[in-house]
Parts: structure tokens; C-alpha cells; sequence
């Protein structure tokens, strides 16, 4: 199974003029629908005279459904919220927001031409959209022995391990991050290193 899938590297934004209409179309990364609808405010704050905002958003991998949105944002319905999200569930990308902005320019497009706009929009900028690999990551407990704290600090940066807590007690406790391709490679190496010492499993929940 994939540990990983593409999402947006950044911000990026196109404009299209179409029949005297403005069409701003500003994609980025929308990881929680707490960031999707964050960033679709940002974008209504940045073009307070704009005459519609219409958006979409993919939370989670490509072609997910499971966390949608979108609003035709006073355009008529059906004509720019679901183009928007079809072009986003195809895109191959996931974790993604769209808002396309639009000035109107006293040319009525129609229907079919305001859905085409929407949808041409998203495809324009996802053309140039910077993208990024997102790397599943899981979360593991470790317990060990003092003996081992500085051999295992060595050990982290070859299977992308990142440390998040650590509490001295009887024995040392991690709390780690590690991609999720890297788990067994890292429960092999802690096991072999502390001639198998340690205790370490996995936790419910990556984050």
C-alpha cells in the first residue's frame, strides 16, 4: 500500500478574462477542512468587491470523498462549486482548496460557460500548481535502557525518526514520529541494537 500521495507544494494562483469577466483562481494546501475554510475566508478578505467566491476542497488522499466541499457562492446552482470539485478529484492531488474569485464584467456567460469558466479555472492553476509528497507518518512508543539513549539518538535520522517526548524515569520513554515506511525497518535496527531490550509499539492514531 501507498504510505504517501501528492499534495499541493504551495500557494499558487491564475486569472483568466473571459467575456470581460475576471476569473482569480488561488489553490493551496488544505490538510483539515479547518485550513480549507480558513483559507476560502482569507481569500473573501483579500477581494472584499469581488461579485462571487465559489470553492472547492479534497481533504484527504486523491479522489477521497470522504472530507468534500464546495459552493456555487451565489453563482447559479450547479454551475461552479461541483465543476471546481470534479477537476480537484481528478487531479491526482489531494489535501487541496480552490477558490476562484470572480469580477464580473456585464457579460451574462450562461450555464455551460460559467461551469466551463470554474472548471477551466482549476485547470489552469493546477497546471502550474507547485506539488509536494505528503509521507504518512505513525506514531510509536519506545521503551529502553539508559545503555542505549546515545546509540539510538544515532539511529533516528536514518529512518526519519522525530523525537516528539521523552521522559527519564526507571528507563528512558520515547514518543516518536516515523514515516510509516520506515516502522519495520526502525523496529528491526532498535531490536538488533538492544539485543531485544526495548519495548516498542505502535500507537492508535497517526497524526
Amino acid at each position: 500500500m501507498a504510505s504517501g500521495y501528492r499534495i499541493p507544494g504551495g500557494r499558487h494562483r491564475v486569472e483568466d478574462r473571459i467575456r470581460r469577466s475576471r476569473f482569480i483562481t488561488t489553490v493551496d494546501h488544505a490538510p483539515t477542512v479547518e485550513i480549507a475554510r480558513a483559507f476560502i475566508e482569507a481569500i473573501r478578505g483579500e477581494f472584499p468587491d469581488a461579485s462571487h467566491h465559489c470553492w472547492a476542497y479534497v481533504v484527504g488522499p486523491p479522489g477521497s470523498t470522504a472530507q468534500v466541499g464546495m459552493s456555487d457562492g451565489g453563482e447559479p446552482h450547479g454551475t461552479a462549486g461541483r465543476p471546481m470539485l470534479q477537476v480537484l478529484l481528478h487531479s491526482g492531488i489531494g489535501d487541496i482548496v480552490a477558490v476562484v474569485t470572480r469580477y464580473f464584467g456585464g457579460v451574462k456567460l450562461g450555464k455551460g460557460g460559467l461551469a466551463r469558466a470554474y472548471r477551466g479555472g482549476v485547470q489552469h492553476a493546477l497546471a502550474g500548481l507547485p506539488v509536494a509528497e505528503k509521507v504518512e507518518q505513525a506514531l510509536l512508543q519506545l521503551t529502553v535502557d539508559y545503555t542505549y539513549v546515545t546509540p539510538l539518538q544515532r539511529l533516528w535520522p536514518e529512518h526519519g525518526a522525530q523525537v516528539l517526548e521523552e521522559h527519564y524515569g526507571p528507563q528512558v520513554r520515547y514518543r516518536l514520529q516515523v514515516p510509516v515506511g520506515q516502522v519495520d525497518a526502525l523496529t528491526r535496527a532498535v531490536t538488533e541494537l538492544t539485543h531485544g531490550r526495548a519495548h516498542l509499539r505502535t500507537e492508535a492514531g497517526p497524526p
